[in-house]
């Protein structure tokens, strides 16, 4: 359970702010998203692939 202490007189919007530090530090939405629907092994790993053929085509591209 995240906490998020407010001082007395300390502004809404920074609380908010730093609540939402914590939440995406920790990774719940991001896991959320993950978990909402199923995706085999292998569609996981062919898209993990792609993206790494595609950063090394950006790579070389810069040089």
């Amino acid at each position: 359970m995240i906490v998020i202490p407010v001082k007395d007189g300390e502004n809404i919007e920074r609380a908010l702010k730093r609540f939402k530090r914590k939440i995406e530090k920790t990774g719940v939405v991001k896991e959320l998203r993950i978990r909402q629907a199923f995706e085999k092994p292998s569609i996981t790993r062919r898209t993990e692939i792609k993206k790494a053929i595609y950063i090394e085509d950006l790579q070389r591209s810069e040089e």
